[in-house]
């Protein structure tokens, strides 16, 4: 497979794959080897940007968070390619680094270069954001890093239009590192907290979006169904509660008949139509087996028709 050119995020001077790797499956329903061999398949693939965060995967079991970001670590060092890697983590919800304070940015990010193996971050996003916290804190924490060489780019996950656009001119006064990318919940059957306001202030300050719960937690792959049983973790509660709905029936009916047309998977053709919406740079998704990433990477080769992306958008209307 060929890969497609690299698509520039933001105003940084990163540039990444269409599709980028999640690693929230790292430690968690995918093994070390089981994750090793994903992302070897997504690197030969021409796959270059792999999103993790610092509390991946604090909510299993005898998990304390960081195991995602260990296994990264692990793999890059066994491999050799941290040049070749965009990786990008998160902070606020380590059970350990808590938050957004200023302190506690700087501990997080130390302990997240620490399961890494490496002394910087490519793309680093405040993972929830707090209200309760200034965004001259947060952003001067984060300025701090970036002048310090430990962090190349920032972005913020989970934020509203406003607290973006107030951090944003905070940063344009002061001269201060800038938020470069945004990281929503944006997929096919869940529209409304990205588009509006919060896509409006992405596409006016230059900023790129990267999308997580791409495929809706499995149910835009197509294989969550009426009358039939898939066993998933995610299965019942993401993607089962768009079987039941209007929208989720129209949106599968349309990838379908897309998918048979192009002669690929419908998690394909999902991919496709969020890569191709405004602003969007590289919508996340993972893999638990290599057999489940050549549907997602295809999305670098998949170009929509005008007609084939308005049919998708009506449907999940």
């Amino acid at each position: 497979m060929t890969s497609s050119p690299l698509r520039k995020l933001g105003s940084s001077d990163l540039e990444v794959f269409p599709l980028s790797l999640g690693g929230n499956v790292f430690g968690w329903t995918a093994d070390e080897s089981h994750s090793f061999a994903v992302l070897d398949a997504y690197a030969a693939a021409g796959g270059n940007f792999v999103d993790t965060a610092d509390s991946y995967s604090a909510w299993i079991d005898g998990n304390s968070g960081g195991e995602s970001e260990t296994i990264i670590g692990k793999w890059v060092a066994a491999r050799g390619n941290r040049d070749d890697v965009v990786i990008a983590t998160k902070v606020s919800q380590h059970p350990a680094f808590p938050g957004l304070s200023a302190a506690n940015i700087k501990a997080a990010a130390e302990a997240s270069l620490r399961r890494l193996g490496t002394d910087h971050i490519d793309l680093y996003y405040t993972h929830f954001d707090k209200p309760e916290i200034p965004v001259e804190e947060i952003i001067g924490a984060l300025d701090e890093l970036v002048k310090a060489g430990k962090v190349r780019a920032i972005g913020a996950s989970n934020i509203s239009a406003e607290r973006l656009s107030e951090s944003l001119a905070f940063s344009d006064r002061e001269g201060l590192a800038r938020y470069v990318a945004v990281q929503p919940h944006y997929n096919l059957v869940s529209r409304d907290t990205y588009e509006g306001d919060l896509q409006a202030v992405v596409a006016r300050e230059g900023l790129s979006a990267v999308p997580y719960s791409a495929l809706a937690s499995g149910f835009l792959t197509g294989k969550y169904r009426a009358g039939t049983t898939v066993d998933s973790p995610r299965a019942v509660a993401g993607a089962g509660k768009h079987l039941d709905t209007e929208r989720g029936r129209k949106v599968l009916a349309a990838l379908d008949d897309i998918a048979e047309a192009h002669r690929v998977p419908v998690a394909t053709v999902a991919l496709a139509w969020l890569a191709a919406q405004p602003t969007v740079t590289a919508p996340i998704a993972s893999a638990r087996t290599v057999e489940q990433l050549p549907a997602l990477v295809r999305v670098a080769e998949l170009a929509l028709t005008e007609e084939e992306l308005a049919r998708l958008t009506e449907a999940s209307a």
